[in-house]
């Protein structure tokens, strides 16, 4: 496709959603999940376990693609990520800070794996979510004290590996826990990665994946970020004795991508470049504050725009990750990560001409809210404030999704079933 000499507004809208619908289509279960399947098993028994917001349609493609297998098991995904299965049993949980139903889903995979042979094969199906949504209490513990520790590492500015060091060392089934219970059986383990780097130690808190880190390093993110743990959470953690499974002590892992966020990215470059746009990749694994992030990609747009540097016009920035909010200790509105980034990206690009952006969350789900993300125009700034809003303090105040809400440009999906972490894109004329 012959390059635009300019983008008008409904053309880059368009083009923008279009390549945050790419990304996501990038990342199906359905499309990508049977190609990384090992042949059939002929002898002893296949149990399918696993978790996430992506798991119920990953249980269901693989009972697609092997429609003569005898599958049992069970999957634990997000309330209103289920889809219809035959074989395998979907639980329905809360996300991001767990349930009574999380406790129950984690407690049956780990009977699922129990007492198995080493002729039985064990598929193991993880996405981004499972933390939360498979918590079992490690010895000592209650469900509401992981409650407690969840909700506060969400508000404290960790990163998604930092809090899933915490988790590992507080549970049952995480940090390679369920490669363990399920010993001697064959495990392979079927990921759709959501966190940067692709660290399989990382995705779910890796329930089959043997732990490089330690009691130690748990309570070193605790301190870092001046976390008040419930008392019983501090005595767990004293705990060392009571270690994850270490590298060695498990058998050779089976540990296979089937969906990644750079996979996402590609998939939004080639479609960027047929519509004439020069797409450059910043990142799968880009981390720190969201509205900083925000901040030095509008560095970035007006680099390009005064002097073609990094690439030239049309062009188009992509990014991934995971960018935290750290929420202070006054009052905070409606907000999630991915809108944050882009009310920062406003502030800072102050009503640029030619400079469009889309942002959001791959599995349909910004922070807490069902708002994938949201859309921002060079007069986004210019429309909030004809509405008496001020996206200073909205900015300051967390309030980003009732921001893009009130001047129509919030995206909303609903779950899209998959989850490779945020998509971040950017037009520039």
């Amino acid at each position: 496709m012959a390059e635009r000499e300019e983008w008008n507004d409904a053309q880059a809208r368009v083009a923008l959603r279009r390549l945050f619908d790419t990304a996501i289509a990038a990342a199906d279960p359905r499309k990508v999940l049977a190609a990384q399947l090992p042949p059939k098993p002929t002898r002893g028994r296949c149990i399918v376990v696993g978790g996430g917001k992506s798991a119920a349609m990953m249980a269901a493609a693989l009972e697609d693609a092997w429609p003569d297998v005898k599958l049992e098991g069970t999957v634990v995904t997000r309330h209103g990520h289920s889809v219809p299965t035959r074989r395998i049993e979907v639980i329905e949980a809360s996300h991001p800070v767990p349930d009574a139903n999380s406790e129950r889903g984690a407690y049956r995979l780990l009977e699922r794996v129990k007492g198995l042979g080493p002729e039985d094969l064990v598929i193991a199906l993880m996405s981004g979510g499972a933390s939360a949504l498979l918590a079992a209490p490690a010895p000592g513990l209650t469900l509401a004290d992981k409650q407690a520790i969840n909700r506060a590492l969400l508000a404290s500015g960790a990163t998604i590996s930092e809090m899933n060091i915490v988790r590992k060392h507080l549970s049952a089934i995480k940090g390679g826990r369920l490669a363990a219970a399920a010993a001697p059986a064959r495990v392979i383990t079927l990921a759709i990665s959501d966190v940067p780097g692709d660290d399989p130690a990382v995705i779910g808190s890796g329930p089959t994946v043997a732990d490089p880190s330690t009691f130690a390093d748990a309570r070193a993110v605790i301190a870092r970020y001046r976390v008040t743990p419930p008392a019983a959470v501090t005595a767990r953690l004293r705990d060392d004795g009571d270690e994850t499974p270490k590298p060695g002590s498990l058998p050779p892992e089976d540990y296979r991508m089937i969906a990644t966020p750079v996979m996402a990215l590609r998939a939004a470059a080639e479609a960027a470049r047929e519509m004439g746009l020069t797409p450059l990749i910043l990142g799968d694994a880009l981390e720190g504050e969201a509205k900083e992030v925000g901040i030095l990609m509008a560095g970035i747009a007006r680099s390009i725009q005064s002097h073609g540097y990094p690439t030239r016009t049309p062009a188009l920035l992509l990014s991934g990750g995971e960018t935290t909010v750290t929420l202070g200790g006054g009052p905070t509105g409606r907000g999630g990560r991915n809108t944050e980034f882009l009310l920062g990206l406003a502030v800072a690009l102050d009503g640029a001409h030619g400079a469009w952006a889309i942002a959001g969350d791959t599995d349909g789900i910004d922070g807490i809210e069902d708002v994938a993300g949201a859309l921002l125009t060079p007069d986004t700034l210019a429309r909030a404030r004809s509405r008496g809003l001020d996206p200073r303090t909205m900015l300051a105040g967390h309030d980003s999704h009732t921001l893009f809400g009130l001047i129509g440009d919030q995206i909303v999906t609903g779950p899209t079933l998959t989850n490779v972490n945020d998509f971040r894109a950017i037009l520039i004329n």
